[in-house]
């Protein structure tokens, strides 16, 4: 028998069974549904966060203060990854000896970052203070729109004054002018001398909520001798690395090797990258367990129609048919179903993709890959061989006297 009539045959013997085929199918459709959705959020979230740590600056280097060591990949590489925030040693002399000693420097700035509160007469808002030096605008890609940002002096003199983020500057002052007014941080006076421009939001964080203030100012306030980050920029992406290497030997005359961290921000995205295909691999690993469950559901149904049509498969045998035709003819129909769910599957998970991304497109998007369809809807078509082939082989098998004479 040619296989356009097995394709005619599995066709007909499926729409003759409408709602069996199609909850044998909806096993694969949900597994291939979950895989590519799956892997969708891994990939959109493995592009927001490259994103956004571009969106930190190029050429930037950073400073964090401990150490700590994990598996970066399944060959076991070990790479750092910061940690110990709450126990740093990094202090504003380091930011200096930096300056002074490293080559190929655009800017090199500390910060020291808390939360509190920011009142203007009767408004009051939450909101981010971060400490830093002069050298945070160049560095940070943070400049004022209006008024100026920190100057060298301020934070020489330790002066009480801020920089607003734009989001901040509305909620207190609304439609009026902030420059020259004065507003309490957590029980102090400052006045405002500027306004930066607007950064936009990283998911549901709003970056324009920020206060600047000098770093020496914010340590006075909040009893700190240390600095929480350093960040310095190279000259150029060439020079980042000997940058990099510069920093850390700088620091080595004063701290050891596990009072800090410093990385690159190719590193910092490598290392994401890595943890994130992780993370995409476990998921398409767990959505894969619905896969296998509808191929199990396919070879139920299969051994079911092959004991409901054991007359049939006698009489097809009895005028002729041949055992790989009857193998051919299940196997056709129990690929069909997986294919057909595939199928149904993949396009579900397009569907699906784009409702989400409606809504947050914006701030995350689901990825959905060519791989992941491929792979997805390869799967499903080996599920539908891996265990129709069991029903299939059975059927062949028949006896077609014994056949004939089943009730």
């Amino acid at each position: 028998m040619d296989i356009s009539k097995s394709l005619k045959i599995a066709a007909q013997a499926l729409l003759t069974n409408k709602l069996r085929a199609g909850l044998t199918m909806l096993g694969v459709i949900i597994g291939v549904f979950s895989i590519i959705l799956l892997i969708a959020v891994g990939s959109g979230l493995q592009y927001f966060i490259t994103r956004e740590l571009q969106n930190l600056g190029s050429n930037l280097v950073l400073v964090v203060p401990g150490k700590m060591e994990m598996d970066a990949s399944f060959g076991g590489e070990k790479k750092a990854m910061p940690g110990g925030f709450g126990t740093s040693k990094l202090k504003l002399e380091d930011v200096s000896r930096i300056k002074r000693e490293v080559e190929f420097l655009e800017g090199v700035t500390a910060v020291v970052q808390t939360s509190g509160f920011a009142k203007y007469g009767s408004e009051s808002e939450a909101t981010q203070i971060s400490g830093v030096s002069a050298d945070y605008p160049q560095v940070r890609h943070t400049e004022a729109e209006k008024g100026k940002f920190l100057s060298v002096a301020d934070i020489a003199s330790s002066k009480r004054v801020a920089v607003l983020g734009p989001s901040l500057a509305k909620d207190l002052f609304g439609s009026l002018d902030p420059l020259g007014k004065r507003i309490d941080l957590s029980g102090q006076k400052y006045t405002v001398v500027g306004v930066t421009f607007e950064k936009g939001s990283l998911g549901q964080i709003d970056l324009d909520n920020q206060v600047y203030v000098p770093v020496t100012t914010a340590q006075k306030q909040f009893g700190l001798n240390t600095v929480n980050l350093i960040f310095a920029r190279a000259e150029s992406a060439e020079t980042l690395s000997a940058v990099k290497e510069s920093v850390n030997d700088v620091l080595l005359k004063r701290l050891t090797e596990d009072d800090f961290t410093v990385t690159e921000q190719k590193e910092m995205l490598e290392t994401v990258d890595t943890i994130l295909n992780v993370l995409k691999t476990a998921l398409g690993g767990i959505a894969s367990i619905s896969l296998l469950v509808g191929g199990i559901g396919i070879m139920n149904i299969m051994l079911v129609s092959v004991t409901e049509r054991t007359r049939e498969i006698g009489l097809r045998k009895a005028v002729g048919a041949k055992p790989k035709d009857i193998l051919s003819q299940f196997l056709i129909e129990a690929v069909s179903l997986s294919v057909t769910g595939g199928g149904l599957g993949v396009l579900l998970a397009i569907l699906g993709a784009g409702v989400v991304n409606r809504f947050t497109g914006e701030y995350f998007a689901l990825a959905i890959t060519f791989w992941s369809v491929a792979l997805a809807f390869f799967f499903s078509a080996a599920v539908g061989i891996i265990f129709g082939i069991a029903p299939a082989i059975r059927a062949s098998k028949l006896d077609p006297i014994e056949a004939l004479r089943y009730e």
